[in-house]
C-alpha cells in the first residue's frame, strides 16, 4: 500500500518532529492535540526546524512555506477520513494510548495503518482496543526525531505482514533507518539503552565517579555524549516511564539506582527543568550542592563493596542485555549493532556492541561479567548465549567465530 497522507496524534515535542519528518518527504500530514495552544506549538516547532535549514541555505523561504502548508492542524477526528496512516505520539500511559487507538479505529478508513510511537509499551495491548490489530503496529522513532536515522517496527501478536512490510517501506521513504523488532517490553534500543544508564548511576551513588568524569570516559570511546548528558536531554520523567515497564517485566536487573530517585524528588528532570546530572541556564557550570548533597547521603547509605569505575562496568551490561534479546530471537546481531548505531549512537567504527564484543573477546566479557556478579549482584548474572558461545570456543575475531563469522 501507498502511502498519500498521513496524521499525527500529540503535537508534543516528538509529534511535532515526526509530522516534520513527514512534510519534508513531501507528503501532507494531519496533526491533530486536544487544543488550540498545543498545536500552536507544535507547529512552531516545525517551524523553527525548517527556519532553521533556511539560516543555513540548505531551504529557501519558499521551500519552507510550502512545506509548513503540508501541515494540517485539528483539534478533532474529521481530517482523519482519508489517511493512509496514523502515527500515535502521546505519553507513555497505556489506558491513554489504548482509547486513543479506540477514538482512530472508528475515525479512520478501515484501510488506514494504525501506528504507535510507543518506546516500550505493549503493540498488542493496543490493536486490542481496535477492531484491527492486524492493521495496528509499533513505529517508534528516537530524539531528536528530525535528525535521528533509527525506526524501530514492532509488530504485535496480530499484526499483518503485510502491514509490516507496508510501514517498513513508508519508514524508508522517509529517508530512515527501519529496524523489525520483535515484540517485547523496552523493545531492542531501550533495552539495551537502560542498564548502561542505570549502571552509570550507581556508579556516582557509589562515589566512585562524578557524572563528567563518566561522561567523558565514555565520549573518550567514541559515544557523542556521556550517559549523564543523555538522560538529561531526553528528560528524566521519560526515563523514569520506560524504566517502570522494564522493571514490571524484567526485574531485578532493571532496577533502578537510588539516585534516579532522589533527583526526580528534587525536581530535577533534566534540560527542560534546568537542572538535572547537570545544572543548565544561568546555573551552568556553577557549583551544585544540591546534587552533591543528595550523593553524598545515597554514598552514605550504599555499602561499600570492593568495585571501582570502569568504562567495562557501564558498557558490559548492554552487551548482555543485547545477547538476551538475541536469544530472545527480537531480531539479528546484524540488527543490535545497526540498531545500537544508528539509535544509541554506539561508536560507529566498533562496528556496533556485538562486534565489539566479538573484538575483545567473548571470554573476556563473560570474565568481567562474573567478576561483577560476585561484586554488585545479580543484574550482572551472565545471559546463557554468552556461556555457550565461550563453553563452544566460538568467542569473537580471535577464534574466527562469535556473534559472527570472520
Amino acid at each position: 500500500m501507498y502511502i498519500y497522507k498521513a496524521a499525527v496524534v500529540g503535537a508534543g515535542a516528538m509529534g511535532a518532529e515526526i509530522a516534520q519528518t513527514i512534510t519534508f518527504s513531501g507528503l501532507p500530514v494531519v496533526l491533530k492535540d486536544v487544543d488550540q495552544p498545543r498545536l500552536d506549538q507544535g507547529l512552531e516547532t516545525i517551524r523553527k526546524i525548517y527556519q532553521r535549514r533556511v539560516d543555513r541555505g540548505k531551504m529557501t523561504q519558499e521551500e519552507m512555506d510550502q512545506k509548513m502548508a503540508l501541515v494540517i492542524p485539528t483539534t478533532t477526528y474529521e481530517p482523519f477520513r482519508d489517511v493512509d496512516v496514523v502515527i500515535e505520539a502521546v505519553p507513555e500511559q497505556l489506558a491513554l494510548k489504548q482509547k486513543i487507538f479506540s477514538d482512530l479505529d472508528a475515525a479512520a478508513s478501515e484501510s488506514a495503518i494504525l501506528a504507535s510511537n510507543t518506546s516500550s509499551l505493549s503493540i498488542s495491548a493496543l490493536g486490542a482496543a481496535t477492531k484491527r490489530p492486524h492493521k495496528t503496529i509499533g513505529m517508534h522513532f528516537f530524539y531528536p526525531a528530525h535528525i535521528m536515522k533509527l525506526v524501530e517496527i514492532i509488530p504485535g501478536l496480530e499484526t499483518a505482514e503485510e502491514t509490516v512490510g507496508d510501514l517498513t517501506a513508508f519508514a524508508e521513504s522517509l529517508r530512515k533507518l527501519p529496524v523489525r523488532v520483535n515484540e517485547c517490553p523496552g523493545f531492542l534500543v531501550n533495552r539495551i539503552l537502560m542498564p548502561y544508564l542505570n549502571e552509570a548511576a550507581f556508579c556516582v551513588q557509589e562515589g566512585l565517579a562524578t557524572p563528567q568524569q563518566i561522561d567523558e570516559a565514555i565520549v573518550g570511546l567514541g559515544f557523542p555524549m556521556g550517559p549523564f548528558m543523555l538522560v538529561d536531554q531526553l528528560g528524566f520523567d521519560v526515563c523514569r516511564e520506560v524504566v517502570n515497564i522494564l522493571v514490571d517485566a524484567y526485574g531485578d536487573r532493571m532496577q533502578p539506582a537510588a539516585l534516579w530517585e532522589g533527583l526526580y524528588a528534587k525536581g530535577r528532570y533534566g534540560a527542560k527543568s534546568g537542572a538535572g546530572f547537570y545544572l543548565y541556564g544561568d546555573r551552568a557550570g556553577r557549583p551544585d550542592p544540591e546534587f552533591e548533597a543528595v550523593v553524598k547521603a545515597l554514598a552514605t547509605a550504599t555499602p561499600k563493596r570492593p568495585s571501582a569505575f570502569s568504562v567495562n562496568r557501564v558498557i558490559f551490561p548492554m552487551v548482555n542485555e543485547a545477547i538476551r534479546c538475541l536469544e530472545e530471537r527480537v531480531c539479528t546481531a546484524a540488527e543490535v549493532d545497526l540498531a545500537v548505531i544508528a539509535g544509541l549512537g554506539f561508536p560507529q567504527s566498533k562496528g556496533g556492541i556485538l562486534h565489539y564484543a566479538d573484538e575483545l573477546g567473548l571470554q573476556i566479557v563473560l570474565q568481567e561479567l562474573e567478576q561483577f556478579r560476585k561484586q554488585l549482584g545479580s543484574r550482572f548474572w551472565p545471559a546463557p548465549l554468552l556461556k555457550r558461545k565461550v563453553a563452544a570456543g566460538h568467542v569473537g575475531k580471535s577464534a574466527k567465530k562469535g556473534f559472527f563469522d570472520y
